[in-house]
């Protein structure tokens, strides 16, 4: 089994609102990734928020799809996030980890479905969506790694664990997978396309 884990707790300082709750065509961030997700054919899911984000709680509980969990202390960076999420996740059954992170909402869930297609067969530890050579998310993490990111550095996070391991990047028809929206003119761009 592979479940997701999306990553939403962040402070979004330099957009100046929450981006899990961004409008994307009808919907929101964070809604619009977890149907991406569901129909990329992952079954269970967890979002990783802030304390005191009641209002990405509720838009994660009426997608009828995944739960929220509470990262204590987000402030300590994304790799605390991805800990919260893989510590909801791991059960003997978990093979792996789908990650993927909220302000990402343009990645196609043919992207979703070619990755996990590809995690079944490969003995790659960290597999990774790239398209024309650019990677981007999700990453799917195998558990041979999990003790690695456990004990990361969170200064460093989990890019210490892909430059430590071999990563087979997974060529996908989807230029969602590097559109990252951190900024107002990220989401006026990403919003146009």
């Amino acid at each position: 089994m592979v479940p997701a884990i999306v990553l939403a707790g962040g402070a979004s300082r330099r957009m100046g609102r929450a981006k899990a709750l961004l409008p994307a065509g009808g919907s929101t961030f964070v809604r619009r990734v977890l149907d991406t997700l569901r129909l990329g054919g992952v079954a269970d899911v967890v979002v990783v928020v802030r304390p005191d984000t009641a209002e990405v709680v509720r838009e994660v509980d009426a997608a009828n799809f995944g739960r929220a969990v509470t990262n204590p202390e987000p402030d300590r960076g994304q790799l605390s996030s991805l800990l919260v999420g893989l510590d909801a996740v791991d059960r003997a059954d978990v093979d792996a980890v789908l990650v993927t992170l909220v302000d990402v909402p343009l990645v196609r869930p043919a992207t979703v479905a070619a990755l996990l297609a590809r995690a079944r067969v490969s003995r790659a530890p960290i597999l990774r969506a790239v398209h024309d050579g650019r990677h981007g998310h999700p990453v799917i993490f195998t558990r041979a790694v999990f003790a690695d990111l456990r004990a990361a550095d969170p200064a460093v996070g989990a890019k210490a664990v892909l430059r430590a391991h071999p990563v087979e990047d997974v060529e996908v028809a989807d230029p969602g997978v590097f559109v990252d929206v951190d900024t107002p003119d990220d989401y006026a761009r990403a919003m146009s396309q």
